[in-house]
């Protein structure tokens, strides 16, 4: 787990490696004072030797100098170190997120993943910082300083392996019992991004039924489980400071009281005494700021572990050794297909599908809600694999091609419409980079779009915000069906891409389809039977299953379930006028 992370150091790998080098420099340099201050106080201030206290405080200057360029210099590296691994983290975590099927997001809700690349990489970011500089120096200043004390005095050296066992007991038993919390506290930051998420992208909704209360509430619910979890696992945290103290201060009251016996006795000197104090404060303070590194590693432990998830989750859709990179037409074949979203041949949401539609042929797709419409023409550009059966297009098994090919031939307007923020011209151009304006000017006269676009006071130069919220959910539509003619795909699927647009624009939509794009393959998937009337075939899906195929004319005379659907639309048509 942490070995794959690690891949995301690259080209910071060096800074990496500087950082702890000078930390070493750092804490050699560190270590020599006190003994150097030991050495001024026993042989120049004692013995009154001025000169030797010059030489000795000279050299002593010096070597803090370097031991502080060390330090900023670590400081350095570890930065960029940190910074560059977090930017490289988010960029594989976002890249991989690219490859993923939809049955792959489907394991992640928008919320998790955004807080994963956020929080969490922030949280392994400060970890990483401590970790290659902190976690380096202190406990290379424990077992040096711990060294140079049992060179001056082994006797009072004993009492701070005693208490450094103390501490680390103690310390082990507190991060026992805190990560479990904190990996509960990251899943709750999850639950509480998607409810904020879910708000903002239904303010509409939520100021029109009047529901402020009960969002605020929502909100308070989650928020106060995460700073119930946060100060649970902070009050376990706490205990390292007393744990800390109460060594600290047990120590420098043992090594002073038997230090001054020790000098008493002849058996040490001052300069001695003021050195393994000296020591004793570096080695309980290293051990206070590992304790302190220990705390973050705990916190980020369960954010490598959620951040892991993400980088080795692997695509269910894979290209084959030998693609396919050419897409013949726009025949389309289903050959007794079954499939189901979790694999299980017991629950299948399609049934022994078995359809042929011609290349160039207008087809209509209409049943109820949950009849799997949208899951039938999610397979034509391998959203999903088929659990059972094939799916060809122009007599090529779909998962033989290569799947930027498969899918730069299938055009799909969704049912739920989605817009990026930037111009009208920079949206529509991801159905064709290099399109010129004239081709976007006539994709959208297709579309029927061009009239309203022309209505804005920066024409196609103007900005659509976040998700088209300046713009209708019609004109959406038609921006997304103008977007999708100009990959010029030889399958065009129109997911009730129509729904939000009145019935006069929907049938010149249609006619332009008839008139302009006569070989490419169409599929229009609706609840308004006036929509496929004129198509080469219409299917009706019930239940997974298909319960019959024809033209209107031919599924008005022979299917019962058609018929009142048709009867239904026509009186409550005839109501209205």
């Amino acid at each position: 787990m942490v070995k794959r992370l690690l891949k995301s150091l690259r080209e910071y790998k060096r800074d990496s490696m500087l950082a702890p080098v000078m930390v070493i420099f750092e804490v050699i340099l560190d270590v020599i004072v006190p003994m150097m201050t030991a050495s001024i106080i026993d042989n120049g201030i004692e013995k009154g030797d001025m000169n030797y206290i010059l030489r000795t405080g000279g050299i002593l200057v010096v070597a803090v100098a370097f031991s502080l360029l060390s330090g900023a210099l670590a400081g350095k590296y570890a930065a960029y170190a940190s910074a560059g691994f977090a930017k490289n983290l988010r960029k594989d975590m976002f890249h991989n997120v690219q490859k993923f099927s939809f049955s792959n997001i489907d394991r992640f809700s928008t919320a998790s993943l955004i807080t994963r690349m956020t929080t969490d990489v922030t949280n392994v970011q400060n970890a990483y910082q401590m970790v290659i500089r902190v976690a380096v120096r202190s406990p290379l200043m424990f077992v040096f300083s711990i060294g140079m004390s049992f060179y001056i005095n082994a006797k009072l050296a004993w009492i701070f392996l005693a208490a450094s066992v103390l501490l680390g007991v103690g310390l082990y038993r507190i991060a026992i019992k805190a990560h479990p919390i904190f990996e509960r506290v990251f899943k709750r930051y999850d639950d509480l991004n998607s409810v904020v998420q879910e708000n903002i992208r239904g303010m509409r909704v939520v100021k029109s039924f009047v529901r402020e209360e009960h969002e605020n509430e929502k909100f308070h619910k989650r928020s106060l489980n995460i700073y119930q979890d946060f100060t649970k696992a902070e009050k376990l945290l706490a205990l390292n400071s007393p744990l800390m103290q109460f060594c600290i201060y047990t120590c420098v009251i043992l090594i002073s009281w038997l230090g001054a016996r020790m000098i008493v006795s002849d058996t040490m000197t001052t300069g001695e005494l003021t050195g393994i104090i000296t020591y004793a404060i570096k080695i309980l303070a290293s051990l206070m700021i590992l304790s302190m590194v220990f705390v973050m590693i705990i916190i980020s432990r369960a954010s490598v572990e959620r951040i892991d998830e993400v980088l080795s989750e692997e695509s269910d859709l894979h290209n084959v050794s030998r693609s396919v990179f050419d897409v013949e037409d726009g025949s389309i074949a289903f050959d007794h297909v079954n499939f189901s979203y979790v694999e299980d041949k017991d629950k299948l949401c399609l049934k022994n599908i078995n359809i042929r539609i011609a290349s160039g042929e207008t087809v209509g797709v209409i049943g109820g809600t949950g009849s799997a419409k949208t899951s039938l023409v999610n397979l034509i550009p391998r959203l999903y694999d088929v659990t059972e059966g094939a799916v060809r297009i122009g007599g090529v098994d779909v998962r033989d091609y290569d799947l930027n090919t498969l899918r730069n031939q299938v055009a799909v307007v969704l049912q739920k419409n989605v817009l990026f923020s930037g111009t009208i011209k920079e949206n529509l151009r991801w159905g064709d980079k290099s399109a010129t304006d004239e081709e976007i000017v006539h994709a959208c006269k297709l579309a029927q779009a061009d009239d309203f676009i022309r209505e804005f006071p920066d024409g196609y130069d103007t900005y659509i915000e976040q998700g088209g919220s300046n713009v209708s959910g019609g004109q959406k539509q038609r921006l997304c069906i103008a977007r999708a003619l100009l990959k010029k795909p030889k399958i065009l699927i129109l997911d009730d891409s129509t729904s939000a647009v009145d019935t006069k624009t929907d049938a010149l939509i249609r006619k332009a389809f008839r008139e302009e794009i006569p070989d490419t393959t169409k599929i229009i998937i609706t609840q308004r039977i006036a929509s496929v009337e004129e198509a080469d075939k219409i299917i009706l899906l019930d239940e997974g299953e298909i319960n019959a195929v024809g033209t209107h004319e031919e599924l008005l005379k022979t299917n019962a379930i058609y018929r009142e659907v048709y009867d239904s639309q026509v009186k409550g048509a005839l109501k209205v006028e």
